[in-house]
């Protein structure tokens, strides 16, 4: 059972999708992963503008309230072997305590396997542990061979070009400044990250701030939002008139590249490479990336 959108992904990608028994509402790629039961859902109310859902994730956190719900009905039925989650984020999964909990109320004996990972280095080091987990070595040593392979080529395509300063929102109402492993992201992509630090959580900022970064490149990465909902968020950001005039902006599919650590990670960089550096580059991925100023 898969209790983030990532693990579900590279245990696909592993070739054991078949195993996989139950995920979460938001485990959407590959497409087979639909048809798995959803054991989780979040406590969220949907279609909430970001300023609310901001404001309402601070609210469920200072109160020690659960933003998402274990099905715990659905969790006893499937008598899982193994249960994947994480303690990096209680805005991204179910808290590994309540799994816990969960586990301890119906007796269940499962193996839960703890995801953390902060830095790129990290996010391939967790699919050689998924693959440890579930008796597909060969798959996940090949799979992390391919994707560094990648990440090499872009760090060598960009090499010796001048570094582009570059600004990543996470969100966009309030503005959150990038972390965990984007700054990385942009680094291996040819560009300086202006705004969060590398292997650290996101944190609110402020437009002044954002302004005061002097970027070259903004780039609209809004966790849990795929490439139109993060156009429109980044549509009505432009038409605040709250980002540095004259500078590019560019929305990008958060879920599938940049907020999810999974192997699709690797796309998000090579995109980013092509944001920061068409002339080598090419142009990103239309999927991917969109400019919009």
């Amino acid at each position: 059972m898969s209790l983030l959108p990532s693990t579900t992904e590279i245990l696909f990608a592993l070739g054991v999708g078949e195993q996989v028994v139950g995920v979460t509402f938001e485990c959407d790629y590959p497409p087979q992963a639909r048809q798995r039961r959803i054991v989780s859902t979040s406590t969220l109310p949907p279609d909430l503008p970001p300023a609310a859902v901001d404001k309402l994730v601070a609210e469920r956190m200072r109160a020690g309230e659960d933003l998402y719900h274990l099905d715990r009905d659905a969790l006893a039925g499937l008598d899982p072997d193994l249960i994947v989650t994480q303690d990096l984020c209680a805005v991204c999964a179910v808290d590994v305590t309540e799994v816990s909990d969960a586990l301890s109320y119906l007796g269940c004996r499962a193996e839960v396997l703890t995801i953390d990972p902060h830095r790129l280095t990290e996010v391939l080091e967790s699919v050689t542990i998924l693959g440890q987990a579930t008796g597909a070595v060969a798959r996940a040593t090949g799979l992390v061979s391919a994707l560094a392979g990648r990440l090499a080529a872009v760090r060598d395509q960009v090499a010796g070009r001048g570094r582009v300063r570059a600004l990543v929102l996470e969100w966009t109402d309030p503005p959150f400044a990038p972390g965990h492993w984007v700054p990385e992201m942009v680094t291996a992509a040819g560009g300086e990250c202006v705004l969060g630090e590398a292997g650290q959580r996101s944190f609110r900022t402020t437009w002044e701030a954002v302004r005061a970064t002097a970027p070259e490149v903004v780039v609209c990465a809004p966790c849990g939002f795929d490439l139109p909902g993060s156009a429109e968020l980044t549509k009505k950001v432009l038409a605040a008139g709250v980002l540095p005039p004259g500078v590019p902006v560019w929305a990008v599919d958060a879920n599938a590249s940049f907020a999810r650590p999974g192997p699709r990670l690797v796309d998000g960089v090579e995109a980013l490479a092509a944001v920061l550096h068409p002339a080598v580059a090419g142009q990103p991925d239309p999927a991917l990336a969109r400019r919009l100023a």
